[in-house]
């Protein structure tokens, strides 16, 4: 999901678009652009491969200005990183338009736009939506009805701005599973993807709901929804600061980025998932081909992006019943591993740079895999680029060293990804559309396990003393607990370890004592009575139990046992997820009460580009 930009003012809106791009280049990007009209029929059109400076160029070699225009940031899916497939596209010298999301049956109204003459310039989706448009206004058609005629064409996900310049009055907009809101100003009205572009300009929005079509002049704005009706959608205040520290009121960048995981997720979901099926697209232009095909799944990956596979693994193998194996990268490189026909290598990280993980790619691309794919937060990585197959998690930047909304991103794309496979090989679509209702419910989720902080801001006291702790879980809660070991040891530096809760008795229990905390998590799943036999285990050694469990489990607080009931009974696919949050939540106020440097705790990195 790229950045969006548009303004419709009585003086010159350059300086406005360019500043609401860099204030979304936290989203990735790889090519910007900047459509313009001067109000009489003339159409500017700036567009440059890279960052926002590079944009910024253009416009100081070429100047042009304009009381109405459109700017965009792209990360590329349909099409390479060229200037030809930056947005705005232009058709018709007249229509410039800007779009986030994936037109499904672009191909088809492709062939139809060229048989009516239509020539492309680029190799995206997007520009299929400006001929359309174009195709309905040359039929005497305003902007607002030709757009709301075009998009009754369209299948798939979509945010559109767009303008003509002969009819210089207005942009319209309009959305389907990808996220648009209006911002409302003095003699002039915006529209942005996200209302951080907009804050330096106004605090008044109105946020589209599915199937709206708006039309915005500088004198008010008129919204419609599916069926062409003229509706009210209620204006929002934000509360918001346009000149904010980076970090806000958060004492740390881990603590904030913590508390951006609803939104993270909810972004990584955005625009792959409507109604209740997957865009296949989402993955690139390869995924038709590719999905259909894949018999198994390898993983490779480290440290935190390693536990997201393990996850993942429970994922693919109970969802789609494909085998997938998972491995860190470092081993990987250094062993001749026996590639099954039909299987597709999947490369995890957060950067995109980790050196183990990329010269696992470039092993797998010489060994004969079906294809390679990589989940990844920063779109002009050098592991993007490489991989036949790429979904970004879309976290946005992460500051903090010990990695919080990447983690969950990377899950929530690593369920996608399941769902997919799932889809593309025809398995059973009422399964697939529950599932993809569920993890449409986990920012929700996420946004109500926060309001534990406090009761966990407590619970740490009993930590910072401790020099040991031990967490459990079983089934897919397992790579929690290592995920929250791994947390707890990052930044606060106390040795932790993770354990399936049923190898207690294979040797770790003679760890436990009454100076051991362990640390539990408990979803209410079909393993839950081997768990709570396993915690009667510890308890029976003097061992203090610090539980996080489903509200039907039945644990209770009693003499040496710890409860947090989570606010809601989370189903197997979200669990993974949402019970991560406590785990970091822990981890973060014991690293505050021992005093450690919580956002660059020692000896760590947040990018391991050597070996």
């Amino acid at each position: 999901m790229c950045g969006i930009v548009g303004a419709i003012a009585q003086t010159d809106v350059t300086p406005l678009l360019i500043e609401g791009l860099r204030r979304l280049e936290y989203r990735g990007y790889d090519s910007t652009g900047i459509a313009l009209s001067d109000g009489h029929g003339g159409l500017a059109l700036r567009r440059a491969v890279g960052k926002v400076t590079r944009l910024q160029d253009k416009l100081a070699s070429a100047p042009c200005a304009g009381v109405l225009g459109v700017a965009h940031s792209r990360w590329a899916t349909h099409g390479g990183v060229t200037e030809a497939n930056a947005h705005p596209h232009v058709s018709g010298g007249r229509i410039a338009l800007i779009h986030n999301g994936i037109i499904e049956n672009y191909v088809e109204l492709k062939a139809e736009l060229s048989a009516q003459g239509y020539v492309f310039a680029s190799e995206t989706d997007t520009e299929v939506v400006a001929h359309l448009i174009h195709a309905e206004v040359t039929k005497g058609l305003d902007l607002t009805a030709a757009v709301q005629q075009a998009v009754r064409r369209l299948k798939g996900a979509y945010a559109i701005v767009v303008f003509d310049a002969q009819q210089p009055d207005r942009i319209c907009v309009a959305r389907i599973a990808s996220p648009l809101v209006i911002g409302l100003g003095e003699n002039a009205n915006y529209v942005a993807s996200d209302v951080q572009a907009l804050l330096p300009v106004t605090r008044r929005f109105h946020f589209l709901e599915e199937g709206d079509v708006a039309d915005v002049r500088r004198e008010g704005v008129t919204i419609y929804d599916a069926q062409g009706r003229r509706v009210q959608r209620k204006l929002h205040e934000s509360s918001l600061s346009a000149d904010a520290v980076e970090r806000g009121e958060f004492a740390h960048y881990m603590l904030k980025e913590i508390y951006e995981q609803p939104r993270a997720i909810a972004d990584t979901l955005s625009e792959r998932i409507v109604g209740d099926h997957v865009l296949q697209a989402a993955f690139g232009p390869m995924a038709a081909e590719i999905l259909p095909a894949v018999q198994s799944v390898h993983i490779v990956a480290c440290g935190t992006s390693y536990h997201a596979g393990l996850v993942a693994r429970y994922y693919l193998e109970q969802g789609t019943r494909i085998p997938c194996t998972v491995e860190v990268a470092s081993e990987y490189r250094y062993r001749d591993p026996v590639v099954l026909p039909g299987t597709l290598f999947l490369a995890i990280s957060q950067s995109g740079e980790t050196a183990d993980t990329l010269a696992a790619l470039r092993e797998a691309k010489r060994l004969g895999y079906l294809a390679t794919g990589a989940i990844c937060n920063v779109p002009e990585s050098s592991l993007v680029r490489e991989a036949d197959l790429v979904l970004m998690t879309r976290a946005g930047p992460e500051v903090g060293v010990a990695s919080t909304k990447a983690f969950t991103t990377q899950l929530a794309a690593l369920g996608l990804l399941g769902l997919a496979i799932a889809q593309a090989q025809l398995q059973d679509r009422r399964r697939i559309a529950l599932f993809a209702r569920q993890m449409l419910q986990v920012p929700e989720m996420v946004e109500h396990t926060l309001k534990l902080d406090g009761q966990i801001r407590e619970w740490a006291k009993h930590f910072a003393d401790k020099h040991h702790a031990l967490f459990l879980g079983r089934g897919p809660s397992y790579p929690i607990a290592l995920e929250g070991a791994l947390k707890l040891k990052e930044i606060s530096y106390i040795h932790a370890e993770a354990y399936p809760a049923g190898e207690l008795k294979h040797g770790p229990l003679a760890l436990v004592d009454d100076d051991m905390p362990v640390i539990a998590v408990a979803p209410n799943n079909a393993l839950l009575e081997k768990l709570k036999s396993n915690l009667q285990e510890v308890r029976a050694r003097g061992g203090k139990l610090f539980v996080f469990a489903d509200p039907n489990t039945g644990l209770e607080e009693a003499d040496g046992v710890e409860v947090i009931t989570m606010p809601e009974h989370i189903e197997a696919l979200q669990a993974p997820l949402v019970y991560t949050i406590p785990l970091q939540l822990l981890a973060y106020h014991v690293a505050v009460l021992k005093g450690t440097d919580v956002d660059q705790p020692r000896n760590l990195a947040k990018s391991v580009t050597v070996e």
